[in-house]
């Protein structure tokens, strides 16, 4: 089975049989579901919901069957077209919708796609609203409005120019000390949507942009996880072209990556943690990440006096509440999720390029020499492929007593921080598996941590 639903929305693989892959009646479904929840929160009121999708291949046809069961549901749609995940949800905060669909499966392959889900604010459905629609989908007893009563497309437009405008306005962000340096920039946008917005933004903030897979056919040239072991090609033209740096972004572009003069990975964990120290020496304040992120964030934050780190569960929904109860100033996911509440609660790479060049302007040092200034930790991030048979609680409840005289948190899976390195246990929310992350200060060692618990999980499942 290919569909995964959870409170952010409804994935899965196109085609194949309703229920148990993506297909026209499961899109149909949720839509409507979704739709009933927002007019529930909105009694009497015309409601309004903006849609935005990602390159794939899949997109034009999700998107058509979303707008088409949004109008049949007597909603009006603001369809934006070909727009980024932060993008789509800062057209719900311009325009002040009551909702937002983003059709986009994020890092996963071609033929994956996805209805993310958002508030009136932009933000991704919470728990509660989440398992709301989750329940409204299962009830198949719907009742359409009449000719009368269905919606209308009130606005269909590009909105990838307002949100570049949007993000330049910032007041952190110093666009003409940007241009003087004139910066040349590889940019690798796996052929979606981040090969119009990316290059787009750079040109207006005077870089030389080499564009790598930037034509959005949908048609991923390469896995499109930004991980380095996907990131071959943009390494060897980094150094053929003499560029300052890489930048590396997924189908949907919430995600940012870095790639150093060298052609080496600046390490997508230190995005956030580089970014955060550009806000925190103008703007004090807390910073948050998930479990699964770097301890490299809290070192950054400690050299701040009077700023503090928290760390959420996995889901940006989490980390977004959680930068909400502490009065984070920036906050954020380890994989190279930058959420900059100053424009909104969404991570979004156009922000962390944005922010991250004005620090990097102000530098007399190479990307390389920058890296250098942070705690070096290594991740090392696996994963264990679920079966029927494996009782993931039963794992974890298992390795939580064997640790319990360590520093173990549980609210999402189970991490254990050891003195010199930690390791998160935890099934994931968008695939059939369990990731097992850990972290230390040579690979070497992040490495056997993990190959170590996977040794214990499999242990476990034997007995």
């Amino acid at each position: 089975m290919t569909l995964i639903k959870s409170i952010s929305g409804i994935r899965g693989t196109i085609g194949g049989r309703p229920a148990d892959n993506l297909t026209p009646i499961d899109i149909v479904k949720f839509t409507t579901a979704y739709s009933r929840l927002i007019k529930d929160k909105n009694p009497g009121k015309r409601i309004t919901i903006v849609v935005g999708r990602d390159a794939r291949i899949s997109g034009s046809m999700v998107d058509s069957l979303v707008e088409g069961t949004l109008l049949g549901c007597g909603v009006d749609v603001i369809n934006v077209g070909l727009c980024t995940t932060p993008g789509t949800e800062m057209a719900v905060i311009t325009y002040k919708a009551d909702g937002g669909i983003i059709i986009t499966a994020s890092h996963n392959p071609r033929q994956w796609n996805a209805l993310k889900l958002l508030n009136e604010r932009g933000e991704f459905l919470d728990d509660a609203e989440g398992k709301e629609v989750l329940a409204m989908a299962e009830e198949m007893e719907w009742d359409y409005p009449t000719i009368d009563h269905i919606g209308k497309v009130i606005r269909r437009e590009d909105f990838n120019a307002k949100h570049i405008e949007q993000v330049l306005a910032l007041p952190l962000v110093n666009v003409e000390a940007v241009r003087q340096r004139k910066f040349k920039v590889v940019v690798d946008a796996v052929n979606s949507v981040g090969g119009v917005v990316i290059p787009a933004l750079l040109k207006e903030l005077g870089c030389e942009v080499v564009e790598l897979n930037c034509d959005p056919t949908g048609e991923f040239a390469h896995n499109p996880e930004p991980l380095p072991e996907n990131l071959t090609e943009i390494s060897e033209v980094i150094r053929k072209e003499g560029a300052d740096l890489g930048i590396v972004v997924d189908p949907d572009v919430d995600r940012l990556a870095f790639v150093m003069e060298n052609g080496e990975m600046f390490v997508e964990e230190y995005t956030l943690v580089a970014v955060a120290d550009y806000v925190l020496k103008h703007t004090k304040g807390n910073t948050v990440s998930n479990l699964s992120s770097s301890r490299a964030l809290s070192d950054v934050t400690s050299r701040y006096e009077g700023c503090s780190y928290a760390a959420a569960a996995v889901g940006e929904v989490n980390v977004v509440k959680k930068m909400k109860d502490t009065g984070a100033v920036i906050g954020g996911e380890g994989n190279g999720g930058v959420i900059y509440p100053e424009l909104h609660y969404g991570r979004d790479a156009l922000v962390g390029v944005a922010l991250f060049l004005t620090y990097f302007s102000g530098l007399s040092m190479s990307m390389s020499e920058l890296r250098k200034t942070y705690p070096a930790y290594y991740a090392s991030k696996n994963k264990i492929e679920l079966t029927p048979e494996i009782n993931v609680d039963l794992i974890l409840e298992t390795i939580k007593s064997r640790y319990s005289n360590e520093k173990v948190n549980d609210i999402d899976g189970v991490k254990i921080d050891f003195a010199e390195n930690w390791v998160h246990l935890r099934k994931s929310n968008t695939e059939p598996i369990i990731r097992v992350y850990t972290e230390a200060k040579t690979m070497a060692e992040a490495d056997a941590l993990a190959k170590r618990f996977i040794s214990e999980i499999e242990q476990i499942c034997k007995a």
